[in-house]
């Protein structure tokens, strides 16, 4: 067969280091478009992008042939480097270390897109230090609890 055809789907949840809100509005409305040109420029595409000061959601479908963990490294480190220089104010900007990074079936994709469009509301009531634990065990994914900001 000379070509593929995939449909992979990825939420990628991540937050700023030590969850200190860096995330203004004035940010807010440049580093979603932001994300999606990283994106676009790995042959994916950005379908929902939206968080809160401490972190953000991603739902991307990417490209076949780029590998989860180098779309997360490639997002994190391209945008934190525009912000510092976009932002000199932000020089100390950094993101967590880790990520959370869940592949999803095109079923879900409305679901998913719908709930990342809907993130003020939903923190409303829920933290994102509640969140994400929350996200980790409905994916099946096992995590230390007392480690899971270092």
């Amino acid at each position: 067969m000379p070509s593929s055809w995939t449909q992979n789907y990825y939420h990628m949840v991540f937050g700023t280091d030590r969850r200190d809100p860096w995330i203004n509005a004035e940010l807010k409305d440049r580093l979603y478009p932001f994300f999606g040109g990283i994106a676009k420029s790995l042959r994916s595409q950005l379908i929902a992008g939206n968080g809160m000061p401490d972190h953000v959601h991603l739902l991307i479908r990417f490209a076949a042939d780029i590998a989860p963990a180098v779309l997360a490294r490639e997002v994190k480190s391209r945008s934190s480097g525009w912000i510092h220089e976009t932002f000199p104010a932000m020089r100390e900007f950094a993101w967590q270390r880790g990520y959370g990074g869940f592949t999803i079936s095109r079923s879900v994709v409305p679901e998913v897109e719908d709930d990342i469009r809907r993130q003020e509301e939903h923190h409303r009531g829920t933290t994102f230090e509640q969140e994400f634990p929350m996200l980790l065990t409905e994916h099946g994914i096992d995590f230390d609890p007392d480690h899971l900001f270092d």
